[in-house]
């Protein structure tokens, strides 16, 4: 199996299940299905006042539904509505830019485009800042190169930086740092790591700066090894408050180079991978706003084995 073989199938998480004929009538061209995806989520944070858009403040629990046949299961509860089909905000899954990607990488691959995703920040929305966000990445066949996606944007999009207008199907580099990228540069001092963050307004010590450039780097390899987690989950190295030791900033270095190169092989991110402080285990402590007194510890043992128990 060639690499890019590898993101064309889909992961445990990605799999839409019982659904996977109601994906079969969406045409198989990147920006359909980006403009398919779009119409998904009601993002909790930017998508405005909930009960203007007639949302119950009950639903916030949607935000941690983990995989896609059943994120695509309360769509078509919400509205029996094809997909590509324009919904109100109200029939869409409340979620956040995970999600958006999620639907639009379970798309990709089930057309059987390569395509996987890329947990980072974006130096599109707030200036100055680079915010936490959620995109993909897909195998142009033709260009020989991957794509960045945001299916989250519309099309016109203006970047609030500078007024650029930004194609949603091909953001450049400098405005979607990967986690991995991200990391390095902070560590390089080519980037101030205290203007990473995931909002500018939300004064966490853990959402700001080097904690959150460590979350973005572990999550970003996960993802890249087809664990799509979400984006409140934390493990491993995530999951301590002990300060990293020289031993342990030489390995997410290590582990950043080898995602930065051109192309890094499945092989090397599996190598990476199979640390014990940045692989996904059994169970992942989430920081969800949807509970009353979070953490919560979520069991996953393996994905298949949590989706068929619940």
């Amino acid at each position: 199996m060639a690499d890019q073989d590898f993101y064309a199938t889909q992961s445990a998480i990605t799999g839409p299940g019982p659904w996977a004929e109601r994906l079969d009538a969406l045409p198989g061209d990147l920006r359909a299905l980006k403009d398919a995806a779009n119409q998904l989520v009601f993002h909790y944070r930017a998508d405005g006042d909930w009960t203007e858009h007639g949302i119950a403040p009950e639903r916030i629990t949607e935000i941690d539904t983990r995989y896609a046949d059943r994120m695509f299961a309360r769509i078509f509860e919400l509205s029996d509505a094809p997909l590509g089909a324009s919904r109100r905000a109200n029939q869409r899954l409340v979620g956040c830019c995970r999600d958006f990607t999620v639907f639009f990488i379970a798309l990709c691959r089930h057309k059987g485009i390569p395509a996987r995703e890329r947990v980072g920040f974006a130096a599109y929305f707030d200036p100055g800042w680079k915010v936490d966000h959620v995109v993909a990445e897909v195998w142009d066949e033709n260009e020989r190169r991957w794509r960045l996606v945001d299916a989250e944007l519309g099309d016109g999009f203006v970047d609030a930086t500078d007024g650029t207008t930004l194609d949603p199907l091909d953001l450049p580099r400098d405005r979607f740092l990967v986690g991995s990228e991200a990391w390095r540069m902070a560590r390089a001092g080519e980037a101030d790591a205290a203007r990473f963050v995931v909002a500018p307004d939300l004064d966490i010590p853990q959402t700001r700066g080097w904690p959150y450039l460590l979350h973005n780097l572990v999550h970003d390899l996960a993802a890249m090894n087809k664990e799509e987690m979400i984006l409140w989950d934390a493990w491993g190295l995530m999951d301590s408050d002990d300060p990293l030791t020289t031993a342990q900033l030489a390995m997410l270095d290590e582990t950043a180079r080898v995602m930065n190169a051109p192309e890094p092989s499945v092989a090397e991110l599996r190598r990476l991978y199979e640390r014990d402080e940045l692989r996904v285990p059994e169970v992942v402590t989430n920081y969800t706003s949807a509970v009353e007194n979070p953490p919560v510890r979520v069991r996953l043992a393996s994905h298949t084995a949590a989706r068929q128990a619940s």
